[in-house]
């Protein structure tokens, strides 16, 4: 329809339908994009770790299955995916990549320390060996994903729920399809060439028994710096900072942003006292009027309301942060022009009012006025590309002024519109965030008392975590990158993943401590082997979040960058800070 009036002039789309029309075809494109790239970036790194086909086939399978098992559920029960929840699928690759990374690199250590052993007798011992371990990364996982439920939102809600059927998913498949998959394989046929220790692993190690005291002064200094981030976070942010620059929406925005009155609506509903409280200009001259007649619509119209309208129409007018601002009085400075600039009295008003056609009135007062409810609307848009806009501190210098400089009561007003559902929207993740952040340290740390039976090591078990997560929110609040429904999730999200490394680390340390009964002997073995394994799957989920840069949509891509940085530093600190609180606090006795 736009096409055909190029010949005419230049006519932009806009408004929030667009928006979210763009929003969903972005969705549609992101899930199909991180989808192919996920999982051919997993292929990768399997073929980059294992170097043997048959390390590549068997775990994919199992990837690829839980997915297909897991789209099948939310098409039968009809389970809408939103922008939010798009990363699904990326998501359910990783983890269920990092599940069978641990289990296949138990199983080849296995194979090789018991060489006599047949497939059937391994797979048995692995199996039986990561169950408990994984079933618990996998719980903490879930935990995480669970927390968001209290968001109160309900596609951060529907994510959550989400994320929990597939991880459930996921650790089903890992250990009733991977283990069949390896029963129908020759002994020979799972070996893989002998590898040399990880240097990397090795050297963390090294730094974990050589620099404790360094290890703790950087964490120290760290804890400072996430502390002061996370004291400038803020939630403020717009439809507009949701596309690239370059995008056709993007621009389209900026252009009725700037010159043609805003983008956000935001709807000011006055309520006006009841009629019999009122006085009419003139009044008195009609005193033998019926009441019939007294009550008819016209005389609507008093002094007190026209002028009310008008002030606040100038004043939100005023604001420069608003744009273009539509009332009754928009209609009442035309008549006054029409009528050679003369004011026109409130009587004039009210029989023009009756006098105008339906037609008419429908569509050029009735959206402004409502006689029958007694209320009046002032319509008006957010300039939301205007830098250093505070959107909530706008509200409330709003809801302030309307109370304290036209003296109106919070029954007489009220602030209505997508600004405002945004806003709130965006204000109630801030707060439920630390609710979710709260319970997800409570349900890990108790997650740890079962599976360790140790309170120290307890502690001592999520506390790396913990700092990550921390510290990726501190770095977000000292860039000045605004949380928004994507981002805020980030810490609960990293909690809950990064927290497998250590329990796969402990698990590990406890098993091989009681056979060396040396802690710095110990520390060396684990890192050696587990050591491996989380270095593996860490290095797999950080460059699989990286892929979401390649999304149209930002907050998409910031929600990729910052979980895959918090997983690299979960990591670092899983293999240094963790292992250095265990030679100082010795969990399990001297």
């Amino acid at each position: 329809m736009i096409k055909s009036y190029d010949d005419i002039g230049k006519i932009y789309l806009g408004g929030i339908p667009m928006i979210a029309d763009d929003m969903m075809s972005y969705i549609k494109s992101d899930i199909i994009v991180f989808g192919l790239s996920v999982l051919a970036f997993i292929i990768a790194t399997l073929w980059f770790v294992f170097r043997n086909l048959i390390w590549v086939v068997v775990p994919i399978s199992s990837c690829f299955f839980s997915v297909i098992i897991m789209m099948g559920l939310l098409g039968l029960i009809g389970w809408k995916v939103t922008v939010i929840s798009s990363n699904f699928i990326a998501l359910m690759l990783i983890l269920t990549m990092a599940m069978n990374i641990h289990m296949s690199t138990r199983f080849i250590q296995l194979r090789k320390f018991y060489p006599s052993k047949d497939n059937h007798e391994i797979i048995s011992l692995t199996t039986k060996k990561m169950f408990w371990p994984i079933l618990y990364t996998a719980l903490t996982t879930i935990i995480a994903f669970l927390s968001l439920i209290f968001s109160e939102i309900k596609p951060v809600i529907d994510f959550g729920l989400m994320m929990t059927f597939g991880l459930i998913t996921s650790f089903i498949i890992t250990f009733t399809l991977l283990p069949s998959l390896l029963s129908f394989l020759k002994n020979n046929k799972t070996l893989i060439k002998e590898d040399t220790d990880s240097k990397i692993t090795s050297s963390l190690g090294k730094v974990s028994i050589n620099f404790k005291n360094q290890v703790f002064v950087i964490t120290g200094i760290i804890i400072i710096l996430s502390i002061i981030g996370i004291s400038k976070l803020e939630v403020e942010n717009s439809f507009i900072n949701y596309f690239s620059k370059k995008t056709e929406i993007y621009k389209g925005m900026k252009l009725i942003d700037e010159k043609l009155g805003g983008t956000t609506p935001l709807e000011v509903i006055l309520k006006f006292p009841e009629k019999k409280e009122e006085k009419l200009e003139g009044d008195d001259e009609f005193e033998d009027w019926g009441d019939e007649e007294k009550n008819d619509e016209k005389y609507w119209f008093t002094k007190d309301k026209i002028k009310t309208i008008s002030n606040i129409h100038n004043y939100l007018d005023s604001l420069p942060e608003i744009g273009k601002v539509l009332s009754f009085s928009s209609i009442v400075d035309v008549a006054t022009q029409l009528n050679n600039n003369k004011p026109l009295g409130t009587l004039e008003m009210g029989v023009l009012y009756t006098k105008i056609p339906e037609n008419i009135k429908t569509e050029i007062i009735d959206p402004y006025i409502s006689i029958k409810d007694n209320e009046a609307r002032i319509s008006l848009r957010i300039i939301d590309s205007q830098k250093d806009l505070k959107r909530n501190e706008l509200i409330k210098k709003i809801n302030h002024d309307l109370q304290n400089e036209f003296g109106l009561n919070e029954d007489q007003y009220k602030l209505a519109g997508v600004m405002i559902l945004f806003n709130n929207l965006l204000q109630s993740l801030f707060k439920s965030q630390i609710l979710t952040l709260g319970l997800v340290i409570l349900g890990i740390f108790g997650m740890f008392v079962i599976l360790f039976k140790n309170i120290k090591l307890s502690l001592i078990g999520v506390v790396p975590n913990f700092i990550a997560a921390f510290f990726i929110l501190g770095i977000i609040g000292m860039l000045e990158i605004p949380l928004d429904m994507m981002t805020i999730t980030i810490a609960a999200i990293t909690i809950g993943i990064a927290v497998d490394n250590s329990i796969h680390y402990i698990y590990r340390f406890k098993e091989e401590f009681y056979k060396i009964n040396d802690y710095k002997k110990t520390l060396k073995a684990c890192h050696s082997t587990v050591g491996v394994a989380i270095l593996n799957t860490s290095i797999t989920i950080v460059f699989g979040f990286s892929i979401l840069v390649l999304s149209k949509f930002i907050p998409t891509i910031y929600f990729g960058i910052f979980t895959g940085l918090a997983m690299l530093f979960a990591m670092i600190s899983v293999l240094t800070l963790l292992p250095s609180l265990i030679l100082v606090f010795k969990p399990f006795g001297k």
